[in-house]
């Protein structure tokens, strides 16, 4: 596959009892690219909300930025695999231009961090995306949420909603993330990576 679309898939679950939740933050960032944009995500038969337009800007001031696929699943996070394979087929994206956006348990709430391939740490929506595209190698960008306090379960603690602190900073941070992805598109990994790995 060749094609000079990129596509942001975000991860996390379906309906109002999730999209709050440490799990959804990869859906708010994409609903935050979305908004940034001027596009809606529209239900699919690609078992995916999904919408398509070009970043406002690109490298070369005054030429439209690339072209991008915005989605997140109408599914649950351990199917996420088979909407991004889809997506990929369909609109002909080669896997290096699949940007994972998810969170992690093993970042601290409000931290940002890029990588091309690695594990999956135990997330399944990574570990489906990986089993559909036959490759750990695409982009991630990582959005921290911390561990749980005490002996709190992590799989409760990810599908639970942000503190009432984490809350009043979290627009920032959603904002932060979207930024992360549009200089990943634009700018490439190191530029992701000085940005904001040294924060």
């Amino acid at each position: 596959m060749t094609n000079e679309a990129w596509l942001v898939f975000g991860l996390g679950n379906p309906g109002p009892n999730y999209e709050s939740t440490r799990h959804n933050i990869g859906q708010m960032v994409v609903a935050e690219l979305a908004h940034r944009i001027g596009v809606n995500l529209t239900r699919t038969k690609l078992r995916a909300n999904v919408g398509t337009s070009r970043l406002p800007t690109g490298s070369v001031p005054g030429i439209p930025g690339p072209r991008v696929v915005l989605a997140t699943s109408t599914g649950y996070m351990n199917e996420s695999g088979g909407p991004v394979r889809q997506l990929a087929d369909f609109y002909s994206i080669d896997t290096d231009r699949i940007i994972a956006v998810h969170d992690d348990v093993d970042i601290a709430f409000d931290t940002i961090k890029a990588k091309v391939g690695g594990g999956e740490g135990g997330h399944n929506g990574l570990r489906s995306m990986t089993s559909a595209l036959g490759t750990k190698n695409y982009p991630r960008i990582r959005a921290g949420v911390g561990r749980p306090m005490g002996r709190q379960d992590t799989a409760d603690y990810v599908l639970g909603p942000f503190s009432k602190d984490e809350r009043a900073t979290l627009p920032i941070f959603i904002s932060d993330i979207a930024d992360a992805v549009e200089t990943y598109i634009v700018d490439g990994l190191e530029k992701v990576q000085l940005k904001y790995h040294s924060k």
